[in-house]
């Protein structure tokens, strides 16, 4: 080894050497950002199936992304039997009681007009008056007691799991968020690692390259650049776990670090966005468990029309026909479901106050376990980081090539 030649060619390209240390900075910066982009971008697949092409990891993998995070959510964070026995019946039918005496209402006048017109039409307005209030009288108790149920058998009408699920899958662009707005430092802090792993590992590539002058060196050490810097900077967003001291220095891993954080954000896009009372009320009205609710309010509807019957029961079968009434219950507990979804919304305002998600979750986050707490956001990661390591390694592999010709030509 010719250590004054190695001296003056350094001396005669001092600018070519001086680059290499930015140029490896540059590679491990752009590898960086290029996997982080790979993870949430495209939202759907851009290419020839199966040939060619790419979807992000996170919307190619939402259903699996949706179960890790709602598994969480139920599991660690949210009971919905305690959640929602936090609804008080009563001040659910206060909320309720504009919009559900109207529907009550109508619901009686439209019943009242298909099966008996004539003898509605025959009843002086007093007494069509007094037969509805009889009803609208007797329909905030029937929602009391249908709430008092519905809240004690949750898990009868509503499969949280499935609601959060199928409302994440629907939207993967929330799936991403969900990952992206609560891990913004920590995407931030791979991106900017790449550089300062970059700068090093260029110092060492300036080294080899001057005493080898070997064309294999630039594209091996940009594919090293980008497999060690990506790899380096994922392991030091989860690890340690517990905070580590060594003489004056105290370190641990980003993610861990900010846990308060971290648990505020969750908590907010969970609630806004997530597990909201709309979402709720949705899945309640139209997921696979709907049909038990509407049995529920079947069966109260159908009771207080017999309550309100008792007493002239054998004269409105009579009038009616006994084959007819029971189709008239039956007309009614349906025209009550329908009415259903537009009255609920009226109570979304309250039921967000009192089910008091957010603070829910930010208080169960902070006390979660180190390895509980890195299942929040390590899923996003785990299973298909080695793909984002092959991508940057790929992509440092090629800029070092690039740097081979400029440096030979």
């Amino acid at each position: 080894m010719d250590i004054s030649a190695i001296l003056e060619d350094i001396r005669e390209h001092w600018h070519v050497y001086a680059t290499m240390p930015f140029i490896a900075a540059l590679i491990g910066y752009i590898t960086k950002r290029v996997a982080i982009e790979m993870m949430f971008r495209p939202l759907e697949f851009v290419g020839i199936k199966p040939f060619l092409g790419w979807q992000g990891v996170i919307p190619a993998n939402s259903r699996r992304m949706a179960t890790t995070a709602v598994d969480l959510v139920t599991k660690n964070l949210v009971d919905p039997q305690e959640i929602f026995s936090r609804l008080d019946p009563e001040e659910v039918v206060k909320e309720l009681e504009e919009p559900l005496l109207k529907a009550v209402e109508d619901v009686t006048r439209e019943v009242m007009e298909q099966y008996q017109p004539r003898l509605w039409e025959l009843l002086p307005t007093r007494a069509q008056r007094m037969l509805v209030d009889q009803v609208r009288a007797q329909a905030p108790k029937v929602v009391a007691k249908l709430m008092r149920e519905v809240s004690t058998n949750i898990d009868e009408v509503l499969d949280v799991n499935e609601m959060l699920i199928n409302a994440m899958v629907r939207d993967k662009s929330l799936t991403c968020r969900l990952i992206k707005e609560v891990a913004t430092p920590e995407l931030r802090f791979i991106a900017r690692s790449g550089i300062w792993f970059g700068f090093v590992i260029g110092l060492i590539q300036f080294v080899a390259w001057a005493v080898t002058k070997q064309p294999l060196i630039m594209p091996i050490f940009g594919f090293v650049t980008g497999f060690v810097t990506d790899w380096l900077a994922l392991k030091m967003i989860f690890y340690p776990r517990e905070p580590r001291r060594f003489l004056f220095f105290s370190w641990q891993g980003m993610f861990q670090k900010r846990r308060q954080a971290v648990a505020k954000d969750y908590g907010a896009l969970i609630a806004d966005e997530v597990l909201t009372v709309r979402n709720v009320m949705e899945a309640v009205l139209t997921g696979p468990k709907s049909d038990k609710l509407f049995t529920m309010i079947t069966r109260e509807v159908q009771r207080t029309i017999d309550a309100q019957a008792s007493i002239a029961k054998p004269l409105v079968a009579l009038t009616v026909g006994g084959v007819q009434y029971q189709e008239m219950k039956k007309a009614a507990a349906e025209k009550a479901i329908a009415y259903l979804p537009e009255t609920v919304k009226h109570v979304e305002s309250y039921a967000t106050d009192a089910l008091d998600v957010r603070n829910t979750i930010v208080t169960k986050m902070q006390q979660l376990t180190p390895l509980e707490f890195e299942g929040i956001l390590r899923p996003a990661f785990q299973q298909d980081e080695w793909k984002l390591i092959a991508v940057g390694a790929v992509i440092g592999g090629l800029v070092g090539e690039l740097q081979v010709l400029l440096l030979l030509h």
